[in-house]
């Protein structure tokens, strides 16, 4: 069998166009008057460049992979770029970004190839979409980075064969994977989370403002997992994400790490449906006592487990220095039980101000009933949870049922109809940082807004009482 096709710039530092690629003798384009398509490998050499800057269609014939050592832009001026495979049923290879390349995706559309094999540090993916991509030049997820911090921002994920972003078990990378919205990758459904990170190293990974949703019928794929299992180190920041219907939703797995997991909202993660094997909210697993995670004002509901920690493992829910506490659980449980906390270690476990049953005061024998700890068994760690949380949460609902706000996602203006003589909005980010207030006044109210995209927590006063809503923000 003959070597593969394939077509090498000239490595002259000259930065090609699709144009000049056409023109290009022996080019491995062709134009049929609307859209290029690309019949071979392709190879960027380390001192040329590549650009896409109009709002084209690439369609890559089966198995093509483009091969880049020097510099590959995708940043249309206006519209999106859009590359997929010819025929949706052969896909492409993929991308391979070498060593020192330096890559920025933007506003860019790639579909039904094989993945981007990401071995640079210098690689940003932003506003993109990647949809339906299987293993090709890429194994391990849609992008698999290699070390470094590599920027992957505001992109769609949506029912790609593997997981969205992955690193490798034995290489650091500290990647930015901030406001990507993720459903029903994983679509292989092996034991694979959506997010499956290895280890940091010593700069920080941020795991932050995401939306992350499972495909219901998918047994095996968590949410987002961080696990050092090769003697390295975590240091990782989980915040204001949203993870729903996966097999669990957060897990960091191995010592020598650390991570905080504040604001998150992780609901009904329970696909797998088997609590001996998986269903936590979050779950925390060590061998060694080196593994510190601190958890603050977390949303967790509707799991088979609330929050796991297992083996040696260590976490900080709440106490009276650096950690307000904050989470709330609901309904997290299996075999008739309901299990918020389950301390499966020797370990003593703080947890102080948190909200063990939601939408009622509580007290501690409603912590006591929901926590599984040394009191179950004495061959566990104890866990503190004197003094719980939850007093401002009980909420007469007729205070209320006359206030309403519209429209929702909102843009500018926001209505809010008072008829029940409620004294104050608020509007606080997932921080719990205040961005907006405004005495009300009977009836009507008209609120302008000028606040980022994302999603706030719309906050009703009247009284001592607080009614909570969820406002996005487009």
């Amino acid at each position: 069998m003959g070597a593969k096709a394939q077509f090498t710039t000239p490595d002259t530092g000259v930065n090609w166009t699709m144009q000049d690629l056409l023109n290009a003798t022996a080019s491995p384009l062709t134009f049929n008057g609307t859209s290029y398509t690309l019949t071979e490998d392709l190879i960027i050499s380390e001192n040329d460049s590549f650009t896409l800057d109009a709002a084209d269609s690439l369609y890559v014939n089966q198995d093509v992979l483009i091969q880049v050592y020097g510099n590959f832009s995708s940043n249309p001026s206006s519209g999106e770029m859009v590359i997929t495979a010819t025929d949706s049923l052969t896909p492409y290879e993929g991308f391979r970004f070498e060593n020192d390349s330096q890559i920025s995706i933007n506003n860019t559309v790639i579909k039904n190839g094989g993945g981007l094999r990401v071995l640079t540090p210098n690689f940003s993916l932003t506003n993109s979409y990647l949809a339906y991509n299987v293993s090709g030049a890429a194994t391990g997820a849609v992008v698999s980075v290699s070390y470094g911090s590599p920027i992957i921002e505001n992109n769609t994920f949506l029912e790609n064969d593997l997981p969205a972003v992955a690193s490798g078990a034995n290489q650091e990378v500290s990647a930015i994977i901030n406001g990507n919205y993720l459903e029903g990758n994983g679509q292989s459904n092996q034991n694979r989370p959506q997010i499956n990170m290895g280890p940091s190293g010593i700069d920080t990974l941020k795991i932050t403002q995401n939306t992350i949703i499972g495909d219901p019928t998918l047994d095996l794929v968590g949410g987002i997992a961080v696990a050092n299992l090769t003697g390295g180190e975590i240091r990782s920041i989980i915040d204001n994400n949203t993870i729903t219907n996966n097999r669990y939703g957060i897990t960091v797995v191995g010592g020598n790490s650390f991570a905080y997991i504040r604001n998150n909202v992780i609901e009904n993660n329970d696909t797998q449906g088997v609590p001996n094997l998986g269903g936590s909210g979050i779950s925390l697993n060590s061998s060694s006592n080196t593994q510190e995670v601190v958890a603050t004002n977390n949303e967790i509901r509707g799991n088979l487990w609330g929050i796991t920690v297992i083996g040696e493992a260590s976490v900080n829910l709440g106490d009276n220095e650096d950690n307000p506490g904050g989470n709330v659980f609901a309904n997290n449980g299996n075999g008739g039980n309901t299990y918020a906390l389950y301390n499966n270690t020797p370990n003593t476990i703080t947890a102080l101000h948190n909200c063990w049953i939601e939408g009622q005061a509580n007290t501690l024998a409603d912590a006591e009933s929901v926590i599984f700890h040394q009191t179950d068994d004495n061959s566990l760690g104890e866990v503190l949870y004197d003094p719980v949380g939850c007093e401002s949460l009980a909420v007469n609902e007729q205070e209320f049922e006359q206030v309403s706000f519209f429209p929702n996602p909102v843009q500018q203006q926001l209505f809010i109809n008072n008829e029940q003589l409620v004294e104050e909005v608020r509007i606080v980010d997932l921080t719990g940082k205040e961005v907006f207030s405004k005495t009300l006044q009977e009836g009507q109210n008209q609120l302008e807004i000028s606040l980022a995209s994302g999603i706030y927590l719309l906050q009703f006063k009247k009284g001592n009482a607080i009614k909570t809503e969820k406002l996005i923000v487009e």
